[in-house]
């Protein structure tokens, strides 16, 4: 690329952004960041301290007061980055059913939003970023170089949640894990503030039907369009 650019992925739970952005932010040597990170820090947060995950007033309290840090890995388990929340290392607490469960509500109040997405944009401020998560081509970043709306079944995301946790040494039950999927799709697309939709100018991308390698082709491929069509 000639430009520094910036990428916005979308999608549900379990789609593949976060390992198709990853891969493609190393592949253009971008940075890489997931928003939904934050929200799952803030979620996990409330649940520690005690917090009404329905009490907007007190999460949007908790997130202007938390220190919310997303580094390179520290540890070699696996880990695309490491999540320090006031310090503490929470990256695969992060990850739990019980943040699973909350996330939605948490991600759906509109304060929480507001302050979230101000930070988000200024993470992405300076460019060459690939940025996945739910709202970031519709809200979050909707001057974005290039939008991909990368979605899948809901059958293959859980089965994909499923064999996660399982390598994790987690407890796991597949129709639970599904049922689940399918109520925080309902939450995700229903709630009035930034609902999961694709941007109107996003390309769609099926990864039931799609290796990692041939999901980036295709995003590269629409880069270089785009890298034509502004010259």
């Amino acid at each position: 690329m000639n430009r520094a650019l910036t990428i916005a992925i979308d999608g549900p739970a379990a789609s593949g952004k976060s390992t198709l952005g990853a891969a493609l932010a190393e592949r253009l040597g971008y940075t890489y960041f997931d928003s939904g990170v934050v929200y799952r820090a803030l979620t996990w947060l409330a649940l520690e301290r005690g917090v009404d995950v329905r009490d907007e007033m007190e999460l949007v309290r908790l997130a202007e007061s938390a220190r919310i840090e997303v580094v390179r890995p520290t540890a070699g388990d696996g880990r695309q980055y490491t999540v320090l929340v006031d310090g503490q290392d929470a990256t695969w607490s992060l990850r739990t059913p019980a943040v699973d469960h909350n996330v939605s509500v948490v991600a759906a109040h509109p304060g929480v939003r507001r302050a979230m997405t101000e930070w988000l944009r200024q993470i992405a401020g300076g460019g060459a970023m690939v940025m996945v998560g739910r709202d970031i081509g519709t809200v979050v970043l909707p001057g974005a170089d290039l939008k991909v709306y990368l979605t899948a079944t809901g059958e293959e995301r859980a089965r994909r949640r499923y064999r996660e946790q399982l390598e994790r040494s987690l407890q796991a039950e597949y129709d639970q894990i599904l049922a689940e999927m399918r109520r925080r799709d309902e939450l995700d697309s229903g709630r009035a503030i930034a609902p999961l939709r694709p941007a109107p100018d996003a390309i769609i991308l099926d990864s039931d039907h799609l290796t990692v390698d041939e999901e980036i082709d295709q995003v590269l491929q629409h880069l270089a369009l785009s890298e034509v069509a502004t010259r």
